[in-house]
């Protein structure tokens, strides 16, 4: 995967995962198709998850500070 590739899905897993964690979304989707009694275990997955994307993101930018000049103009 490109550097420019995998920055983004570091980014974008990152937000998402955020938006999960720390906003009511999810516990209101989960209770308007029923689904309610998966609340109890959100945190088990969305912060792995969380800690995930953001090392996916580190790892990211550290590679594309590391590359050659040619590789950072792409």
């Amino acid at each position: 995967m490109t550097n420019q590739g995998l920055l983004r899905t570091g980014i974008i897993g990152t937000v998402i995962a955020a938006i999960c964690c720390f906003t009511p979304v999810l516990v209101i989707l989960l209770g308007a198709v029923g689904l309610s009694a998966m609340l109890g275990w959100l945190d088990y997955v969305l912060f792995p998850a969380l800690a995930l994307f953001i090392g996916i993101t580190i790892y990211a930018l550290v590679r594309r500070s590391r590359a050659p000049q040619t590789e950072k103009a792409n």
